[in-house]
């Protein structure tokens, strides 16, 4: 046997020596990437324009409705800290105490030795918030959708969302491999149509909604799609980022906005980072769908569990929102100031219905980039949303609205918009309004962009 062995081992190195030998492949550099390529060309044109790039602004402190920037202070339009709860003392006493007590880290899954009682008090709180038998926290508000979706669906099943879902949502629903269909921005009888042709050929079928949309600022028709979702039995899975401590007179959600029983809703999904005031996401349902996930969701399984400090900061900003419901009621009223004004002073803020997120559509990708930049100069904070996060002649302003702005910071904010952006609309500035020049020195970055 072990001449056989030794035999058959000369053989197959003898064939091996025999074949041609193949080039050596050298790993290919970050910087030849036509990845890498679309980056650099979106700065080298920024240079080139000489428009300053308006992302990744450093704070100097904490940001709420004020922050400060290289020792300037300003009003800040582009934080979640739509309840204040970010520096609040009970929320910060709460983060020292868990860190005290656990440290930073759960340092390892919550399957195997990460579990504290910080996660299940705050799961509990959130339960309670929705009204449903259990909730699931996982580490990232974007693992969220990504870990739940890919879990509960797969290519045997059917998922329909509106197309205005964030980014997260869509890559959850590629994991999974699942058939994707999309209906048009809250149209509900585009919904329907969808249904009805393809529903009964899929093992189970998932409807994504949003509470707020994040870069419009208006609300789901929640009583409609649970209307379609009595007549086709599709899982309705609402994600309420934007909308947990803004819609319904307590700040509960879109089910207290329209006085829906939350049981109807098959999944909450939401995010930790904005009313709670700390990072992570959450599934709030039934008691099964919540060991379905805490058994099968990989995002959950095999991740650390969320980081003690946090769902203590977390549970501590719930806390705040059930014990003072008068923060959503401020936040109401400056939301509604904040779209008043914008409309009387002639921006166009969409379809914004002027709850947490109000838009200021500009148009023109580069006329929003310099109108961010001019923001700054007016004391006020407030960033684009520029292609291809939106499509070119949709780009914007997005606003923030917290319940600690001002009447003076709101109507500051707004009239600095309306008078900058007259300014660069009475001067055209933008890129159709490129000189020739600047248009051929453009021309090899902007075909690299598109190529790549």
């Amino acid at each position: 046997m072990r001449q056989a062995s030794e035999n058959s081992g000369r053989n197959r190195a003898a064939r091996l020596n025999r074949q041609p030998q193949q080039p050596v492949r050298q790993p290919l550099r970050f910087d030849a990437l036509p990845e890498y390529q679309r980056v650099n060309a979106q700065r080298k044109i920024g240079e080139l324009i000489g428009v300053d790039n308006p992302f990744y602004r450093s704070h100097d402190i904490a940001a709420g409705a004020t922050t400060v920037m290289g020792g300037r202070e300003f009003a800040n339009f582009a934080s979640y800290d739509y309840l204040g709860t970010n520096t609040d003392p009970k929320v910060t006493e709460s983060a020292k105490a868990a860190i005290d007590r656990f440290g930073i880290s759960a340092s390892a899954s919550r399957l195997v030795a990460g579990e504290r009682p910080v996660h299940v008090s705050l799961e509990a709180k959130l339960a309670q918030v929705y009204g449903v038998d259990a909730a699931v926290c996982f580490v990232s508000g974007y693992l969220t959708n990504v870990a739940a979706i890919s879990c509960l669906v797969g290519p045997q099943d059917l998922v329909v969302h509106d197309e205005f879902i964030h980014n997260s949502a869509l890559a959850g629903i590629k994991q999974s491999g699942a058939t994707r269909r999309l209906f048009r921005h809250n149209d509900v009888e585009n919904l329907d149509t969808v249904l009805r042709t393809l529903s009964s050929d899929f093992r189970r079928v998932l409807v994504i909604v949003e509470g707020v949309y994040s870069m419009d600022g208006d609300i789901a028709d929640l009583p409609a799609l649970l209307e379609l979702r009595n007549r086709y039995g599709f899982w309705l899975m609402v994600d309420e980022a934007h909308a947990l401590g803004v819609l319904g007179r307590t700040g509960r959600g879109t089910f207290e906005h329209f006085d829906i029983d939350p049981r109807e809703i098959d999944i909450w999904m939401g995010t930790l980072s904005k009313t709670s005031s700390s990072c992570g996401g959450y599934i709030a349902g039934s008691q099964a769908l919540a060991d379905i996930l805490k058994a099968e969701a990989g995002g959950f399984v095999y991740s650390v569990g969320l980081a003690p400090v946090l769902a203590a900061a977390a549970g501590a900003a719930l806390d705040i929102l059930r014990s003072e419901p008068e923060r959503t009621e401020r936040l109401r009223r400056n939301g509604t100031l904040f779209l008043q004004c914008a409309r009387e002073a002639g921006l166009d803020t969409g379809i914004s219905l002027g709850f947490s997120v109000v838009p200021v559509l500009v148009g023109d990708s580069l006329r929003a980039v310099q109108l961010s930049n001019e923001l700054l100069e007016e004391g006020v904070n407030a960033l684009p949303i520029i292609h291809p996060a939106v499509p070119e002649g949709m780009a914007r302003l997005r606003f923030f609205i917290t319940c600690n702005h001002t009447e003076e910071q709101i109507r500051h904010a707004v009239a600095s918009t309306a008078r900058r952006l007259k300014g660069l609309q009475d001067r055209n500035f933008g890129l159709g309004s490129l000189d020739m020049e600047k248009m051929m020195q453009l021309s090899p970055l902007l075909q690299a962009t598109e190529q790549s």
